[in-house]
Order: C-alpha cells, then sequence, then structure tokens
C-alpha cells in the first residue's frame, strides 16, 4: 500500500523552514519560484504548473514569452533542483517531510523523511558522518536506546508489535532531534541579530516583512508592484517592471502584488510601484512610494508612445535605475531618514567612493564592508562590492587595506560568485578584476553574463560597455555606454571617463570632450586629468589645457614623467595607450624621446 501523503500543515511548515535556510539565503529567484510551485500544488492548481504561466506568475513575462527561446523557467528550475538536494542533504537532513521538483515537470512531490532502521541506514549515516554537530546532538537518545546494537552483533527478528514501537521510538527520537536543530538555529540568527548592532525599528521591520530569519545587518529593500490600471499599456509596463526588477540583486523583489491590509507603519524599508492610469488617454503613470509612510519618492508618467512594444524596456530600466541600485531614490531616502540596516548604509558609502573616488571614500566603504564579512554575511553583493574595492585598493595604491594584492580580490570575488551563481554584482565584478588583470576575454564574457542577468540595469550595460571599449572593442561597446551615460544622469565618473576613451578612439572629438568635462566633479586621478587635457586642448581652451598640464605635473610628477608606464600598467589596449600617449606629448606631457 503506498504511504499517504504527507499532510499540508507538514508541508508549509517545511516550506517555511527552507526558505529561512541559509542554503536559500541569497538566492531569491530559487525562493521565489520554490514559495509559487508549492502555494500553487496545495492550493489544488498543479496543472497551472507549466512553464508560460511560471514565466509570467514568477519572473514577470509578456503573454509573448516563448519557452524555445527564452530558458529562464528551465534554467531556475535547474537551479533549485539542485538547491533542495543541498538543503535536504546537509542543514535538512533531519526534516519530517522531503520537496522534490521532478525532473520533465514542476509539480513539487513531498515524502516522509523515513525513519531509518540500523540495518538500512547505509544511505543516511554517509550525510550524518559530515554533521558532527547532529551526531552531537544525536548522542544522548542514542546513548537510551537498548535496542540498538553494537556493529556485528546479531540482531533477533522483531514482532510485528515490537517493529511498530521501533519504529515510534525512532519517530519521536528524529522529533526531538528536530526540535534541537531548530533551537540552535534559532539561537545562531538571534546572536546574529545582536551582532549586527541594527535598531530596534529594523528589528521589528525585519519581522514584519517575513525576513526574519534573515540576519538584520543583510535585509534589503522590500519591493511591491500595485497594478492600479487597466488596459494594455499598464499591462507592459506592469510586466516590464516586474522582468526589470526580478534582476535587482540591490532589493529584495515580492513577486505579488502588495497587500493593501499590511501593517504600513512597520515597514520602514519597503516601497512599493503604484502603477495608475496617467494623465490622458493611454498614459501610465509610475509613482515610487514608501510603505510606511506614503511618501511618493518618484513619479513617472509613461505616454503610450513610451510603453509601446519594444520601447517600454528602455524606459523601464532608465526608471529603475533612477530608483532601486544603490545611488538610486530608494536608498537616498532611507539613508536621509536614518532607518538602514548595515547593509544597505555599507552600500550607500560604496556609492560614494564611485562618486568621489579618494582613499577617505574608498577606506569608509571598504571598512563597512569588512565588517559585514566578519559578522557572517551572507550576502554575496557585500562580498562582490568588497572585492571591486580591494582591486581599487591594489591600482590607486590606497592605504588601506596594508596588505591588499590581486590574489585577494579574486579570492572574494570567487566567494561573491560561489554564493551569487546567478548575482549581476558578483559577475560584473569578476569581469572587472579580469579586465584589471589583463585578460581580455575572461572580462568581456563576465560582464556579458552580469549584462544579461539583468538588461534593466544601467549599471551593468555600462560595466559591459565600458569592458568591451579597454579590451580595444571601440564600436562594439561605445554605444551602449554611451546609451546609459545618456539616460542616467546620477552616474558615476568612471562611465565619463570610459565615454572619453570610446569617443576619442572612434574620432568622435566632440563627445570626447564633453566627456572630459564631466570628470571635473571627482578628484584628482592621473588618468582623469589626463583626459580633461586632452579634452580641453579639443575644445580649443588652450589657457584651461595649461593649467590642467601644470596641476598634473604638480601632483602626478611619475606619470607626467612618464604616461605609457601608467597605461600599461593599467592594461590598456596597445592602440589606445599610443593615441593617448601621443595626445599627451603634444600638450608638453612625457618624455617626447
Amino acid at each position: 500500500m503506498e504511504p499517504a501523503p504527507p499532510a499540508a500543515p507538514a508541508v508549509r511548515e517545511t516550506l517555511e523552514r527552507l526558505l529561512a535556510s541559509e542554503t536559500f539565503g541569497r538566492s531569491e529567484r530559487a525562493r521565489r519560484l520554490l514559495r509559487y510551485l508549492v502555494e500553487r500544488e496545495q492550493a489544488g492548481e498543479a496543472d497551472r504548473l507549466k512553464g508560460v504561466s511560471i514565466a509570467m506568475d514568477v519572473f514577470g513575462k509578456d503573454g509573448d514569452f516563448d519557452a524555445s527561446t527564452d530558458a529562464v523557467v528551465r534554467v531556475q528550475a535547474g537551479r533549485l533542483r539542485e538547491l533542495l538536494e543541498q538543503y535536504f542533504a546537509n542543514e535538512g537532513i533531519a526534516e519530517p517531510v522531503r520537496i522534490a521538483i521532478p525532473r520533465g515537470g514542476y509539480v513539487p512531490s513531498y515524502e516522509l523523511n523515513a525513519i531509518r532502521l540500523p540495518g538500512d541506514a547505509k544511505s543516511a549515516s554517509g550525510n550524518i558522518a559530515q554533521r558532527p554537530d547532529v551526531l552531537a546532538e544525536a548522542a544522548p537518545a542514542a546513548a537510551e536506546r537498548p535496542d540498538l546494537h553494537a556493529p556485528g552483533e546479531p540482531v533477533a527478528p522483531a514482532a510485528p508489535a515490537q517493529s511498530l514501537t521501533r519504529q515510534l521510538r525512532f519517530f519521536w527520537a528524529a522529533m526531538v532531534l528536530v526540535i534541537v536543530m531548530l533551537g540552535v538555529l534559532i539561537v545562531r540568527q538571534s546572536n546574529a541579530f545582536i551582532d549586527g548592532n541594527d535598531t530596534a525599528s529594523t528589528a521589528e521591520a525585519a519581522g514584519a516583512t517575513g525576513t526574519a530569519a534573515q540576519p538584520i545587518f543583510d535585509s534589503l529593500p522590500l519591493i511591491y508592484i500595485a497594478v492600479k490600471a487597466d488596459g494594455a499599456e499598464a499591462a507592459r509596463v506592469a510586466s516590464s517592471l516586474r522582468a526589470g526588477l526580478a534582476g535587482f540583486d540591490t532589493i529584495d523583489f515580492i513577486g505579488r502584488d502588495a497587500d493593501s491590509t499590511r501593517d504600513q507603519s512597520a515597514d520602514p524599508i519597503s516601497f512599493v510601484f503604484d502603477v495608475v492610469p496617467g494623465p490622458a488617454a493611454g498614459d501610465v503613470t509610475v509613482e515610487l512610494q514608501s510603505v510606511a509612510t506614503g511618501r511618493v519618492l518618484l513619479s513617472r508618467n509613461l505616454t503610450s508612445a513610451e510603453s509601446a512594444p519594444g520601447v517600454v524596456e528602455s524606459n523601464t530600466a532608465s526608471l529603475l535605475t533612477s530608483t532601486v541600485p544603490a545611488s538610486g531614490a530608494i536608498y537616498s531616502y532611507i539613508d536621509q531618514s536614518d532607518i538602514r540596516t548595515s547593509q544597505i548604509g555599507c552600500l550607500v558609502l560604496d556609492d560614494r567612493y564611485y562618486l568621489d573616488m579618494n582613499a577617505k571614500t574608498h577606506e569608509a566603504a571598504y571598512r563597512c564592508l569588512e565588517k559585514l564579512v566578519s559578522q557572517g554575511t551572507k550576502s554575496s553583493l557585500v562580498y562582490a562590492e568588497l572585492a571591486s574595492l580591494h582591486m581599487e585598493a591594489v591600482t590607486a595604491h590606497y592605504a588601506y587595506p596594508p596588505d591588499a594584492t590581486f590574489e585577494k580580490a579574486m579570492s572574494l570575488a570567487h566567494r561573491a560568485v560561489q554564493m551569487g551563481p546567478m548575482t549581476p554584482h558578483a559577475h560584473r565584478a569578476f569581469g572587472y578584476l579580469n579586465s584589471r588583470l589583463g585578460n581580455t576575454d575572461e572580462a568581456i564574457r563576465w560582464m556579458r553574463k552580469a549584462y544579461e542577468l539583468n538588461p534593466y540595469d544601467l549599471g551593468m550595460a555600462a560595466a559591459y560597455g565600458y569592458g568591451l571599449i579597454f579590451a580595444g572593442k571601440y564600436d562594439e561597446g561605445t554605444p551602449i555606454l554611451s546609451h546609459a551615460v545618456e539616460a542616467f544622469s546620477g552616474h558615476p565618473t568612471w562611465w565619463d571617463y570610459g565615454l572619453f576613451v570610446g569617443a576619442f578612439m572612434q574620432g568622435d572629438m566632440k563627445k570626447a570632450a564633453v566627456a572630459s568635462e564631466s570628470l571635473r566633479t571627482t578628484a584628482s586621478k592621473s588618468h582623469y586629468l589626463a583626459a580633461r587635457l586632452i579634452g580641453a586642448r579639443i575644445s580649443g581652451r588652450d589657457k584651461l589645457a595649461s593649467e590642467l598640464a601644470n596641476q598634473l605635473t604638480a601632483e602626478f610628477p611619475k606619470f607626467a614623467a612618464d604616461p605609457r608606464a601608467t597605461f600599461v600598467d593599467r592594461k590598456y589596449p596597445a592602440d589606445l595607450t599610443e593615441r593617448l600617449v601621443q595626445s599627451l606629448r603634444e600638450a608638453g606631457i612625457g618624455n617626447p624621446s
């Protein structure tokens, strides 16, 4: 007779523990997909669990989704199966219910975790042997079991009643083990909360938003969508917003619409994108509001032409890039409200460094992220940004950290990719490091992947364009970077420098001069001053060019004496190096020989 399936409450309890586990801790897409599959199946809607409905409901795809050309559902389902196997082989080894997604479909299956007798425990013992904490907790229960025999000792056949009693004893022993392990997990999470040094208000917010199992210092802004408009235009805007938000790793995106019954006062870091009718027929207005205060952080109206197929994605990318990354309106609002979690605060400092690149802003951001690592952060994003800052310390020769090396930067980037294999920032960091090491093909491959993982983040597009430019692919990279610069006014200065280089090598001297002028807002850096000097000469501003040449010589005498050495050290393409050296020589910088 087939064993009875696990009861619905047991399935739900297992699901919640699984979603709060370390294994699923930084895989938002996997958590979202698993919750959707289990909840739909438990609601009696297993017949709806097809690729198209999953793509639309979970990943924000529209009705034109084609599984033959877009593998997002298959890829994410494969990743989910891997994480489930990993969880039940380690953290969830003692779970009373096992959840699986059988291959060939998306309908979850459940089975009771078999309570194995000693003679049948071979497969389980291998996993438990790797978990000394499980052995330590299980030892007292085993010591009280007179029916457990030493290896090799003959075991007398048990009567049916005795066998049933024995199975029940195993069952209750297993339940005790589960309770003990949950207790240990709760204690560990409590310690993590304490170590995070965050405010009580943020702790209450984490509990209210359903993320209490996640360490508070790792919490990110929680984003919802509320669609309050009808029509094809509103549907396209909402679909594009869902697709875009799902790719950002600077937020936690909730795929379902916002619940109007939520306790708004308990959500200081929660926000909602309201999609409402615009002022004219066919217009759609997108408003970003704080859930707690109702304050509107952004309001943008899209005309019917701007929400048309083929252009709505570009307009959505511009909107999201101005709001969702650490440089956007959401992080700015949280920072000004002084309700940020540790990770949010560190990412704000990290963004400030790239807007004003100097030793002081670098050290502030680095120390903040470094502290999160020491506290046991589970965030791939933290490791990715720390890896990039570490490489900055190596190439810019910052005093902190004092032991900065290429190897340490690569180690941090490796860790970021391991923790977040689908995280755009991790791929971008790895691409950036490879670019600085001169591994051109690898740099482009990783940056392209980051861009593909989230094409709605203009920062990823800029990084990809920048990587192409510094790989000597100026005609490919310059248009990509140029579009990002034009679409997002709040971009960091390295975008302008990359655009200067690309336009300069394409022969578009007017655009190169404009891009170089944008570099005046940042701290002095030798290559930025060099770009400004070349741009001033292009524009015929001889007085400014003379002043910049004197400043470059006074502040960076080593560079002024031999610019080529710096460009070679920074792995610039040979043709770019020659053009820059020649232009600087004409401005009186560098050895004429």
